[in-house]
């Protein structure tokens, strides 16, 4: 009888023990990644638009009349505003056109099918089969370009394709800076066949 009343009190305390264990345990689980994303929606949508920028030819004083010369033309199919953030920006989801003028107003054009500009900085960051074409024919192809806007300068780390028909020059590459009109150019790490076209004098 002892030894019945013994083995239930085993069997109750058992029961009890594996009941506490199963009450007190608690999702603890941190959602990460897409799960811990909040939903954030823009401040405002536009479609088909066309923003150009413009500046002073010369420094104004008060009352000062002059004309002024446009420095980009930016378009697309969407742009999306998140300036309501604390970490304001603006995405082209749907790609972009970019049109650089010098100050001889020629046109270097830049096309993505993905961009991102952060306000703060002024950075512009560009993704999906990037490619500049100067206004004298030169053309870089890269899958992600980055243009600071502040200092006129464009710079990669991923692969590139640099043609300059001027020269009958190929390169490709890893890696590059250059200032907005081509002429400063920086390559990194240059590879594969490159073609040099040699001036022979009779």
């Amino acid at each position: 009888m002892k030894q019945s009343f013994r083995y239930y009190l085993k069997s109750i305390a058992l029961v009890f023990s594996g009941a506490m264990l199963f009450f007190s345990c608690t999702d603890n689980y941190k959602r990460v990644g897409e799960e811990a994303l909040p939903v954030v929606f823009p401040q405002g949508v536009a479609q088909n638009f066309l923003f150009t920028y413009t500046e002073a030819q010369k420094t104004m004083e008060n009352e000062d009349i002059d004309s002024t010369r446009v420095v980009s033309v930016i378009s697309g199919p969407v742009f999306k505003m998140f300036d309501n953030l604390e970490f304001p920006y603006y995405t082209f989801p749907d790609g972009l056109v970019v049109d650089i003028y010098d100050e001889e107003s020629n046109k270097n054009v830049i096309t993505a099918d993905y961009g991102i500009r952060y306000l703060a900085t002024g950075l512009i960051d560009l993704r999906g089969n990037v490619v500049i074409v100067t206004h004298d024919g030169k053309k870089l192809e890269a899958p992600q370009l980055f243009y600071d806007r502040g200092n006129e300068w464009v710079f990669t780390q991923n692969k590139f394709k640099y043609t300059n028909p001027e020269e009958g020059t190929i390169m490709d590459g890893e890696g590059m800076d250059f200032n907005k009109d081509f002429t400063f150019l920086n390559a990194h790490k240059t590879y594969g066949l490159m073609t040099i076209k040699e001036n022979i004098n009779d």
